[in-house]
């Protein structure tokens, strides 16, 4: 018998990042000996054990093979004949497809440390690539929402602007792969449970935002949140939608107004008009594509209604300086503030981050006007302090066509 530890516990200890969950692979044994050593049995369709003291999971090595639509028609063959390289074989990336041989069933310390890496991950982790394993990739379409979280998970805003270093990448022959799911029906065959689950922990991330891009990046995205995917290929709302996404993570939003963000993309305003007025009415196509999404997901209510309340609150809230004592007196209606304050301080925090966003895509337009003016474009008769003038004016000028 020979106990593993495998998949993200060994990536990250390789990518040096925390870890509290661990997973094991057992070769060589029997659900018989797992029960007489203690552990529990938990699951019909593989043998997968909960240590007794841990509770962490110990499953039986195993392959699987296609028999049917979605990401449950797999058959599942342990055996102690089944080898630890067999089994990293039916995983879904190579920076997964790893492991680290410990003592025994009753002590998880390592043996060398030395990892067992037939695919090639350790490469792959050096060179910051999301690869499959093997063309089984191809047989489960959950494994396209698994590759877009991880490829959120390690994303860094900061590493866009670094020229020496850079986020992780999807690789091309993966992105082929992703390529022929999309063009059959197995992304239809994921339940909306199952693409909630993958969505909601994507967008608990530090950059949600990347989670989307990434399905957009890889073509996905239209086959499971198909009215979000139109919303978005209008890149100026994609760029205010994502922008607030980012700073949404790093000021650690919950997941309720994280999706109230992502349902920005349905306004029906262009984005330089989002300080201009807005009435209800005007709201009224917005709910209803956030409501249409929120549905074919099975959002949970408290969050789907949250975002429903963002966007009914919207013109209140974007023109907050000019309300009446009418207006106001909605507001409390509409967020039941008079019983709590908590949704309406948590619609102000949603509303301040889109704005903040608007902000910054703003002046990044101003910026970029303002440095595509040099000296080549004022008359080269200037002499002197009227140069740097002349500059100044053409600057100005420059930023206002954009204003």
């Amino acid at each position: 018998m020979q106990v593993y530890m495998v998949g993200g516990a060994v990536r990250d200890k390789l990518l040096k990042r925390a870890y509290t969950d661990k997973d094991f692979v057992v070769v060589g044994a029997t659900p018989e000996q797992m029960l007489q050593a203690g552990f529990i049995q938990v699951g019909d369709d593989f043998p997968v054990f909960l240590h007794p003291k841990t509770k962490e999971e110990y499953a039986l090595a195993r392959t699987e093979r296609k028999s049917g639509k979605g990401y449950k028609g797999f058959e599942v063959y342990a055996s102690p004949e089944v080898t630890i390289e067999e089994d990293l074989l039916r995983r879904d990336l190579t920076i997964n497809a790893m492991a680290i041989e410990v003592k025994g069933l009753m002590d998880d310390t390592p043996i060398t440390g030395e990892v067992v890496d037939p695919y090639n991950g350790q490469q792959d982790i050096k060179d910051k690539v999301l690869r499959h394993v093997s063309e089984a990739f191809s047989e489960d379409p959950l494994r396209v929402l698994r590759i877009a979280r991880f490829y959120g998970r390690f994303y860094d805003p900061k590493l866009e602007q670094d020229k020496n270093e850079h986020n992780f990448i999807v690789a091309p022959e993966t992105i082929a792969l992703i390529g022929k799911i999309n063009d059959s029906d197995e992304l239809k065959h994921l339940t909306a449970e199952r693409v909630w689950q993958e969505t909601s922990r994507a967008l608990l991330q530090n950059s949600p935002q990347a989670y989307i891009d990434c399905l957009m990046k890889v073509g996905s995205l239209p086959h499971v949140m198909p009215n979000l995917a139109e919303a978005l290929s209008n890149n100026s709302t994609k760029d205010l939608v994502f922008g607030a996404l980012q700073i949404a993570g790093q000021q650690n939003f919950n997941l309720a107004q994280r999706w109230a963000i992502l349902m920005l993309a349905f306004t029906t305003e262009p984005m330089d008009q989002l300080e201009s007025s807005v009435n209800l009415e005007g709201c009224q196509s917005w709910l209803a594509e956030a409501k249409a999404l929120a549905q074919l997901l099975k959002v949970p209510k408290k969050i789907a209604q949250f975002a429903q309340a963002y966007i009914t609150c919207y013109p209140y809230l974007t023109h907050y300086a000019q309300l009446t004592a009418e207006d106001i007196a909605k507001l409390i209606t509409i967020t039941k503030a008079d019983k709590s304050e908590l949704e309406l301080s948590e619609l102000l925090q949603v509303h301040k981050v889109v704005q903040l966003s608007y902000q910054q895509l703003q002046f990044s337009k101003y910026i970029q006007a303002f440095k595509a003016i040099t000296i080549n474009d004022v008359d080269e008769g200037l002499k002197g302090s009227a140069i740097g003038e002349a500059i100044h004016q053409a600057r100005v000028e420059a930023i206002a066509k954009i204003k």
